[in-house]
């Protein structure tokens, strides 16, 4: 029996969610004297996941599978599950993973429990703990299934470094390429993603207009984050879709999230409630947002925003 995790990655290189679902595998086997094995598609350097713990490499490389096809990640994932006799697999809870999982679960007759958010609280019978309602509460999942797979959230666990010796191995899939629709995905390079970024600075209809967006970039690029918009502000046409988050958008479990010029409509709060810490610049007092926030400044961000650039530069340049 084995733990099998798949250890996403972007252009060859290991997303830190890649990092987190391994420090997480790696103790579920722990917890069930099992062996961990980890699982990498057209990943660059696949030796970098031992620090967390990995015992067993496999690796696939193989242009079809570029960009991602959720029918043909998921045949692979399944093959090397039924040839390591993996009872879990993880994976993370990506968009990405939401569409994989549930074909792989199909495929392997297994239960599926989405939004983990820690360790097995039993193994007998195996009981996970996952984000429920919006991420205002929690559930207590027991997967009864003989195979189970789990989907780790993001910033749940953490990252650990346990380092391992072990073997890196290629793995030959069989890869259908037969009915496999393709498509044109444009990316975006060169910036930090919602999808990755520990910090998110997210902006709304408060800025008044797209003209005003540099002083948000600006202050994302100073602190390494991503940038983010409201829905109103996508649907305007002020930024790209991509940038939307709530829950119609793009989730976000950040480390630290900026909300500047947004109200905080329960639908954008239900998609950044992960965040843990969560900070909010508007003139309004009475803004919703200020109810979630974990600091709040009340002021008009033409003038907040220029001055707290200033400041985090003088504080880097120290």
């Amino acid at each position: 029996m084995s733990v099998l995790v798949f250890a996403d990655s972007t252009e060859g290189k290991f997303k830190k969610t890649a990092f987190e679902v391994v420090s997480y595998g790696k103790k579920v086997a722990e917890q069930l004297e099992s062996n961990l094995v980890v699982l990498t598609i057209n990943a660059t350097d696949a030796s970098e996941l031992h620090k967390y713990g990995a015992t067993k490499i496999l690796t696939v490389a193989n242009d079809s599978l570029s960009p991602f096809n959720a029918k043909q990640y998921a045949a692979v994932l399944t093959q090397v599950a039924n040839k390591e006799n993996a009872t879990v697999v993880v994976v993370d809870s990506s968009i990405d993973s939401l569409y994989l999982a549930p074909i792989v679960a199909v495929n392997l007759e297994a239960g599926y429990a989405s939004n983990t958010v820690a360790l097995p609280t039993s193994t007998s019978p195996f009981t996970v703990k996952r984000k429920a309602f919006s991420n205002k509460a929690f559930s207590n999942t027991v997967i009864t299934t003989d195979k189970k797979i789990i989907g780790l959230a993001k910033n749940s666990f953490g990252i650990h470094e346990n380092p391992a010796e072990g073997t890196t191995e290629n793995f030959d899939a069989e890869i259908a390429t037969s009915g496999i629709k393709s498509e044109s995905i444009e990316r975006v390079t060169g910036k930090v993603t919602i999808a990755d970024a520990d910090t998110v600075v997210s902006a709304g209809r408060g800025l008044k207009g797209p003209e005003n967006w540099p002083m948000i970039e600006e202050l994302a690029e100073v602190l390494n984050a991503a940038t983010a918009c409201s829905k109103p502000v996508s649907d305007l046409g002020w930024r790209p879709h991509s940038e939307h988050v709530g829950q119609t958008g793009k989730p976000v479990a950040s480390n630290l999230y900026i909300a500047i010029g947004i109200s905080g409509a329960i639908q954008h709060l239900a998609g950044i409630n992960a965040s843990k810490v969560k900070v909010v610049i508007n003139t309004d007092p009475e803004a919703p947002f200020f109810k979630a926030a974990d600091y709040g400044v009340v002021g008009d961000a033409f003038e907040v925003i220029p001055q707290l650039i200033e400041k985090l530069k003088a504080f880097k340049a120290a």
